[in-house]
């Protein structure tokens, strides 16, 4: 086998679409010290059966069950009583939540903590809590069903035996780097032991979740239950009855040695992989080289990955002790990081943003009606046909729908494809999205999303047709990213009924959706918009009414600050790297192709005409220039690079005609600021500072949502928590200082807002007074 074979390590991904969900704090009353059946345990539930002692994880008052320390604190009592009962020879874990054996551990936990020392004991008591199951004397079974990751994942593994079945929503984990930490509770060693080191970095270093099938290929899961069971009515009670039963019969096996339980290696790759440990040459080989694509997908931001592959390392070089002694160290210090922080505080926001803080509706939106089968409300119509809704989509021709039917079927084979649905499931979801070329098929629609060409006078008579059409309570929701909506509302007959839904592009893979509301917005209407949005798998965030509302005006000043550092003779391609070393994931200059430059043009003369001078930047007669050569950015096939089809381990070339408008007509020497952190800084400040302004204004009703839109919908670096958290971490006094400097030079548009010029003079005030606290 070739050495190539073996280097083929995974890349850590920063994605923040995979955060799993971790549960939070609850409260149980102390375990009884027998092992019977004891309905004053809260958590836990327990009897035997045949001599098996069967636990159920079953955390009251909460849809998943999470560690904490009260259910371990009762486990804790159950091993040792396992322990001294004749009556009892093995054990049986399994979970009373349907679709979930153990989500993770409690991160408040980890909130609470002040210090590294405080974080590392977290660490270290796992590892303890996970040492007493696995040197139990008598075999202990985990049965699994549903998500199963984090803590969960770690109990599991500790277990004699692992039972999963496979269902679709059985999934298995280590997600902890996606909060900027490691398996802290043995993962980094187990995981190696189990299976091998590619298998430990790959899980460990991306987060990513595998099915019960892979995980029994990789070592990691013993034997696989269908979830139906012989003859049995597909139900989630019947699968956990069916599951309990095996395992029972497993544990009772193992306990009387009927069946042995022997992990030699799984494969030939294994055994080279466990053989080529010993060789330093091949060792080193490996690491490096994770250590390499790490450094290269990260830029170095996030410390977790490295962390990551320093522990495996040394378990693998230096045995399980070192191991386990490394991996709580190097949990400690990552808990006290500010990237920890903020990624754990994404989470927490990801969490409230999946909530509809507007109360229930009064009514069930059932009926989607979308217009406009283009890019945007194909993917609004896939989201929604996906999520259970009934969709009606209009074009205004034949072949636009075809387009558009083409695009949602090709989203659907993809999940058919990756086993996330069935092709029967597929065919049923097909089934009720109703293409149409005639408004009258809106005619029972509960909500009509708008996704037409972004011209007010368009949406003037769409708003027109549609309410001609429409029953009194349909909620009519424009999908646009700027126009503002007491505008867009301005012919509406029943503006109360009216609301504006920013989806972002693609749809199906980008997370945030902008629900802005004008004035004459009802509760109601907000309340069943935010029910839509979160049915559809959305993030949401709800924003007042506004040019720009909240996304597009921030983002804007990041741009505009762009063109003027081109203009001063900043290559594009350095200032790619300017931002995406600072964290984003995209550069602002290929941003800019992304979004078009006719578009951002348009954008950009309306927000000046409505904020002035404040706004200024580039020149925006460049952006018109480049519109007149065509020059449109990705979509025309030439914007500020170059767009010819042919994918290259390089960079993209940059458009040279672009460079000579630029340097003929645009041409600026810089009055200074002009460091690669001075640059960055211009950029990321005028961001923040808007975003801070938004507040003020009242666009945002909080920092939160004004974090978590940030990060979702524009890629604000997901480590720093986004601008807000960003500004306590970075201090308002070092960010008005910079700003007051750049203002000296440039004007206006650096003027710092008051908020943070009050912050500014007094440290103690934050955005985020009580951060580390399980309250947001």
């Amino acid at each position: 086998m070739a050495v190539n074979q073996l280097l083929r390590v995974p890349m850590y991904m920063s994605r923040t679409d995979l955060f799993c969900r971790l549960g939070g704090l609850m409260s149980t009353k102390k375990y009884a010290s027998s092992i019977v059946k004891d309905e004053s345990a809260k958590d836990l539930r327990t009897k035997v059966v045949d001599d098996v002692l069967v636990v159920t994880l079953d955390l009251q008052n909460a849809k998943v069950n999470s560690l904490n320390v009260s259910m371990t604190s009762e486990m804790k009592s159950i091993l040792q009583e396992l322990e001294i009962n004749s009556a009892i020879t093995s054990a049986v874990v399994i979970s009373g939540k349907p679709g979930c054996f153990i989500a993770g551990a409690d991160i408040s936990m980890l909130e609470k903590c002040r210090t590294l020392e405080e974080a590392s004991k977290i660490s270290r008591e796992g590892q303890d809590f996970f040492h007493q199951i696995g040197n139990s004397r008598k075999p202990i079974v985990a049965a699994i069903n549903g998500v199963c990751l984090g803590g969960g994942f770690e109990l599991a593994m500790a277990c004699h035996y692992r039972i999963a079945t496979t269902s679709r929503a059985t999934k298995l984990g280590t997600p902890e780097v996606l909060l900027g930490l490691l398996p802290g509770a043995g993962g980094t060693v187990r995981l190696s032991e189990l299976s091998n080191v590619a298998t430990a970095l790959d899980l460990c270093l991306t987060g990513k979740h595998v099915s019960a099938d892979r995980a029994k290929k990789i070592g990691l899961v013993d034997l696989l239950v269908n979830p139906l069971g012989p003859g049995l009515a597909p139900n989630e009670e019947n699968t956990m009855q069916y599951l309990e039963k095996i395992a029972i019969e497993v544990a009772k096996d193992i306990a009387s040695e009927k069946l042995k339980v022997n992990r030699g290696s799984k494969s030939l790759m294994d055994k080279v992989l466990k053989a080529s440990m010993g060789v330093d040459f091949i060792r080193n080989r490996i690491f490096k080289t994770a250590q390499k694509q790490v450094l290269k997908l990260s830029n170095g931001l996030y410390p977790a990955p490295l962390k990551i592959i320093d522990v495996i390392r040394t378990g693998i070089e230096k045995g399980t002790s070192a191991g386990y002694e490394a991996e709580s160290k190097a949990f400690g210090e990552l808990a006290m990081t500010p990237e920890s922080k903020g990624l754990i505080s994404l989470f927490r926001g990801q969490t409230e943003c999946r909530k509809n803080r507007f109360g229930h509706p009064k009514s069930e939106v059932k009926t989607v009606g979308v217009l406009g089968a283009g890019l945007m409300g194909s993917g609004i119509a896939q989201v929604s046909v996906n999520n259970g809704y009934q969709v009606f989509i209009k074009d205004t021709s034949i072949k636009g729908l075809a387009r558009g039917l083409e695009q949602i079927q090709k989203g659907l084979d993809v999940q058919v494809k990756r086993k996330r649905i069935s092709v029967m499931e597929c065919n049923q979801i097909i089934s009720k999205l109703k293409p149409t070329l005639d408004y009258k098929k809106f005619q029972n629609a509960d909500i009509v999303i708008e996704a037409v060409f972004e011209d007010l006078k368009v949406k003037h008579a769409v708003i027109s047709e549609l309410e001609s059409i429409v029953p009194s309570h349909c909620i009519i929701a424009t999908n646009t990213s700027a126009i503002p909506i007491k505008n867009i509302a301005e012919v509406s007959s029943r503006p109360e009924n009216l609301i504006g839904m920013h989806y972002f592009s693609p749809v199906d893979k980008m997370q945030l959706l902008e629900i802005i509301t004008h004035p004459k917005t009802s509760k109601e209407t907000t309340a069943k918009a935010v029910a839509v949005g979160l049915k559809q798998g959305k993030v949401v965030i709800t924003v007042n009414d506004g040019p720009g509302f909240y996304t597009t005006r921030i983002l804007s000043t990041i741009l505009y600050e762009g063109i003027r550092l081109m203009q001063e003779g900043v290559e594009p391609t350095e200032l790619d790297n300017l931002t995406k070393l600072f964290g984003f994931p995209v550069g602002a200059a290929t941003l800019f192709d992304e979004v078009g430059i006719d578009v951002g043009a348009h954008i950009a003369f309306d927000l000046a005409k409505a904020f002035g001078e404040r706004f200024s930047g580039g020149n925006l007669n460049l952006l018109q220039d480049l519109v007149l050569a065509g020059f449109l950015g990705r979509k025309s096939g030439k914007g500020i690079f170059i767009y010819d089809g042919t994918k290259g381990k390089g960079s993209r070339p940059v458009n040279m005609d672009f460079l000579t408008i630029v340097k003929e007509k645009y041409s600026l020497v810089s009055k200074g600021a002009n460091t690669t952190e001075d640059l960055t800084i211009r950029m990321v400040a005028r961001f923040v500072n808007e975003a801070v302004l938004c507040l003020e204004e009242g666009i945002l009703d909080n920092p939160l949502e004004g974090d978590i839109g940030a990060v979702f919908g524009l890629g604000f670096p997901p480590f720093s928590g986004g601008p807000f958290r960003w500004v306590d971490h970075y201090t308002a006094s070092k960010l008005v200082e910079n700003m007051k400097s750049y203002a000296d030079l440039y004007g206006i548009a650096f003027k710092p807002a008051q908020t943070l010029v009050d912050m500014a003079k007094d440290s103690s005030k934050k955005f985020y007074p009580n951060a580390g606290s399980s309250k947001l």
